[in-house]
């Protein structure tokens, strides 16, 4: 008896060739012809603002988490109880990696609320909260002053700002994605991470400076305080920049599918649901692992790198805390004048090669670049980290327009967040205390380069199963282009009507 469902007609070949306008009329109606006001063109000007917006966001939210990395040392002498060295960096990097616990909780939370309420809202509301959560650290008597207590409300104003995090990698890399055309989304994309990367410099910067005027006894008594204090006000202009910015056009489509605003294919995609996380996990858990497995290689390495590194050095190698944090900085610097033509490479050709030259990088080169890094000269230490850099900036000026893209518009915000917050949560705040632990397990001072290794095995897998995106519209929403002859352009691509 012959088939009679649904897809048995496509499957014969012999039928297609028989009936060829009857199959291109029944493709014609599963993918409706876009109209003009289906297409975004979008505002240079506009698309600007929401890149600085978000962007100089991000850099506060990474200042302020960035000055706990590389006070590390200091802040275990504060608020951790004297003895063997070893186990006061311990205890302060665990509570580094506290924060990174209620990462996936504060994505659960803030992601779905992203893609209910807005984007800016909940992007405004998550910097408040780091904003407090820093201001508030640096006001801890030490333990020295309140015993037991200080590590207590140390906890829990990491807490407060591993929350708020949870909901700004996710919502930031979403704003950007859903502004930027289709052709340059890694170019505007890379400017997240160009913010990523200037708070982590601002707040190397201000601790180098601090170590430089300041002896140990002025840091540990009162020096520490200066750069938490500091991350209040600089929150506060993160705020009237985000509340000043239009939702995203891609948001604003979503919310008048109902109007008939859109056609009917993007009707179908746009208006089906905006936030249930249970959802998220039933229909895309093979983007959420790929996802993690992106994530988890990418924070391994960028963890390595911008927060442990110094570390590294003034605990293993004896370099004075100051000269460490220097040479971050200088390399630091180098990336950021690099990073947004990496990103303009992944529009050229694509984000999964990109991606995999650093995947690679990381795998071959990271016992070159530790070995490097031993030999303790300031031209080896900076050539290891550069060798470092180099192969990170290649997942940083990529990742935030590659992410994105792995989830369509009524669950992007809440899906990127989940996943991009459990892997990190896993992976990436635990990166410097794993390392510390495995070093002083083993004795091996090279356990940085042997974990950095295995991440990025991962990663290489992780890229050579996903999808390239780029030149392509965000899943669930339509084209989004530069000038109105792009988007005559693609109207004019379309296949013709079918006639009969």
């Amino acid at each position: 008896m012959a088939d009679s469902g649904p897809h048995a007609g496509e499957d014969d070949p012999e039928a297609v060739k028989r009936h060829p306008r009857l199959f291109r009329a029944v493709r014609q109606r599963k993918n409706p012809r876009l109209r003009r006001s289906d297409i975004t063109v979008t505002d240079e000007r506009a698309v600007k603002r929401a890149v600085k917006a978000a962007s100089l966001g991000n850099a506060m939210e990474w200042f302020d988490f960035g000055i706990y990395s590389y006070l590390a040392v200091t802040l275990g002498h504060v608020f951790f109880p004297s003895g063997n060295d070893t186990v006061q960096l311990l205890s302060s990097f665990a509570t580094f990696a506290v924060a990174f616990l209620v990462r996936p909780l504060g994505g659960m939370f803030f992601g779905p609320m992203g893609d209910r309420l807005g984007r800016k809202k909940v992007l405004a509301l998550t910097m408040v909260m780091m904003a407090l959560g820093t201001f508030c650290i640096g006001l801890i008597p030490s333990y020295a002053s309140i015993g037991f207590w200080a590590p207590l409300l140390l906890i829990l104003f990491r807490l407060v700002q591993g929350f708020s995090t949870g909901g700004e990698y996710g919502g930031a890399s979403t704003f950007i994605a859903e502004y930027a055309p289709d052709k340059r989304r890694g170019f505007f994309g890379s400017f997240l991470e160009l913010g990523t990367l200037l708070g982590y410099t601002g707040a190397a910067g201000l601790v180098t400076a601090l170590y430089a005027v300041l002896d140990d006894g002025a840091m540990e008594s009162w020096g520490w305080r200066i750069p938490f204090l500091v991350a209040g006000p600089l929150g506060f202009v993160g705020i009237y920049l985000r509340l000043k910015l239009d939702e995203t056009p891609a948001f604003q489509k979503l919310e008048d599918g109902t109007s008939a605003h859109a056609s009917e294919a993007a009707d179908g995609v746009e208006t089906s649901h905006k936030g249930d996380l249970a959802k998220i996990f039933r229909r895309y858990w093979p983007s959420l692992i790929l996802c993690i497995c992106l994530v988890g290689a990418y924070n391994i390495t960028d963890y390595m790198l911008l927060s442990y590194m110094p570390t590294y050095l003034s605990d293993e190698m004896g370099y004075d805390e100051s000269h460490g944090l220097l040479i971050l900085i200088g390399v630091m610097v180098l990336l950021m004048l690099i990073i947004n033509q990496v990103g303009k490479l992944s529009d050229r050709f694509g984000r999964k090669p990109l991606l995999m030259t650093g995947m690679i990088s990381f795998f071959f080169l990271s016992i070159p670049s530790f070995l490097l890094v031993k030999q303790g000269s300031l031209l080896a230490v900076s050539a290891g980290m550069l060798m470092l850099g180099l192969s990170l900036v290649c997942l940083l000026g990529t990742m935030s327009a590659a992410l994105p893209a792995l989830f369509p518009t009524p669950v992007r915000y809440g899906s990127l967040s989940v996943g991009y917050n459990l892997s990190a949560s896993l992976f990436g705040g635990t990166t410097p205390l794993v390392i510390t632990g495995l070093i002083g397990l083993t004795g091996d001072d090279m356990m940085p380069a042997y974990y950095a290794m295995a991440a990025a095995l991962v990663g290489v897998i992780a890229v050579a199963c996903m999808k390239e995106t780029a030149h392509r519209p965000l899943a669930g929403s339509p084209p989004s282009v530069e000038t109105e002859e792009e988007a005559r352009e693609i109207l004019d691509a379309q296949s013709p009507d079918p006639k009969f």
